[in-house]
């Protein structure tokens, strides 16, 4: 029980009872802070005397007391319990330090580790509310290294428009175009599913708010980029949207983290790190670079949650399975990567119109696949599956990368 203050004590043996003077001050302008410090050091059925100069206080004291369950009788309150019973079998919302194996609806909004008083409605929509489905001890760590990491595009990129043969500009704006709709995915996806998370699990709230403030800056900088010598943007593949869609489409969410981040992000990493090392210009090579250290945060964070996911249910892993080979069934008709994203590749690996150069752009892009590959079957075996399931599932990803 908090302690409260030291008080004069009127009256004379066993009449004698603590006396609280408000002065001037009201129970309406802050006095009932008073009267509630002074009652927090009394038992239940102690007296106060409650004095003081502002004419309204005998008829606010009155409506004060009844309102916290306390008894008055002239300028005396008898010290209720119906505040401390109003907590009594309260639970806490789990522990600050440590999440809960499940957050219960009725835990709603509160603090991680707060008092639940009961009354409050349930919180409806949260349904990822088992730590095995959302959590990874990545989170707080990854999370505060977004929270360092968020980069301003005005600021952290010089925008000074290069000046490109009109060629390579033109093959610099097809593959920016081919980057805008594919984040614009990476954006929609983890957007359907962040308000779905309970948030007990605030780290993990809290990691997916700065993925989509990622995402959000990729769409801007890559826009920007395309726009930035006055061209107008490229061509939009059919097969790339019917692939990104199928990411739209997934209604679970471990399934759409993994096809989204360990996959498709995971094989962006090896994108992203081609054309900072192939840019023809500086400011192709910076936002390639910057967007790479968000992507890297964003695998990593999926295939931590992943992990700690497979542990608990083994199962999963038959189901991400069984995605990538739906999503393949589905796709099997479409045209995958568009040549115009595929040629403009080549372009910017050859750095010249030779056919030395067009031969070297082409070997080029040729192992960044190869190198794409390489790096879903080691993620996929992170995962625990096995080197010849991980080649499989590696080799039926979508042709468009993401």
């Amino acid at each position: 029980m908090a302690t409260g203050p030291e008080l004069p004590e009127v009256g004379a043996g066993a009449d004698r009872v603590p006396e609280l003077d408000l002065g001037p001050l009201g129970l309406d302008g802050g006095g009932h802070l008073l009267l509630d410090h002074a009652l927090a050091g009394l038992s239940p059925g102690s007296t106060l005397r409650v004095v003081g100069g502002d004419p309204h206080l005998a008829v606010h004291l009155g409506a004060w007391a009844r309102r916290r369950g306390h008894r008055v009788e002239g300028s005396l309150v008898v010290r209720g319990d119906a505040g401390d019973r109003r907590l009594v079998g309260a639970e806490r919302a789990g522990t600050p330090d440590r999440v809960a194996e499940r957050a219960p609806a009725t835990w709603s909004l509160a603090a991680r580790g707060a008092v639940i008083e009961q009354g409050a409605p349930p919180l409806v929509g949260a349904d990822l509310d088992r730590r095995e489905e959302v959590w990874t001890e990545l989170a707080p760590k990854l999370y505060a290294q977004a929270a360092a990491g968020q980069w301003d595009p005005a600021t952290a990129v010089d925008w000074t428009p290069p000046h490109l043969p009109d060629e390579v500009e033109d093959a610099v704006v097809q593959v920016m175009t081919y980057l805008v709709e594919n984040e614009q995915a990476a954006l929609a996806v983890p957007a359907r599913f962040v308000g779905r998370v309970h948030p007990h699990f605030r780290e993990v709230v809290q990691f997916l708010a700065t993925q989509l403030a990622d995402e959000a800056r990729h769409v801007e900088v890559f826009t920007r980029r395309a726009r930035l010598c006055g061209r107008q943007l490229g061509v939009s593949g059919a097969g790339g949207r019917a692939s990104l869609q199928t990411l739209l489409d997934e209604p679970e969410w471990p399934v759409a983290a993994f096809l989204l981040s360990v996959l498709g992000e995971g094989t962006f990493l090896s994108l992203l790190s081609f054309l900072e090392r192939h840019a023809p210009d500086h400011v192709t090579a910076r936002i390639a670079q910057l967007s790479l250290q968000d992507e890297a945060r964003h695998v990593a964070f999926a295939m931590g949650h992943l992990g700690e996911h497979l542990r608990s249910d083994p199962a999963l892993r038959h189901r991400l399975a069984a995605a990538v080979r739906r999503r393949h069934d589905v796709l099997a008709r479409t045209a995958g990567l568009s040549d115009a994203v595929h040629d403009a590749l080549v372009v910017l690996a050859a750095g010249e119109w030779s056919q030395e150069a067009i031969s070297r752009g082409w070997a080029q892009v040729a192992r960044l696949q190869e190198e794409m590959d390489d790096g879903r079957r080691r993620r996929l075996v992170r995962l625990g599956f096995a080197t010849t399931e991980a080649a499989e599932l590696s080799a039926l990803h979508t042709r468009n990368f993401m």
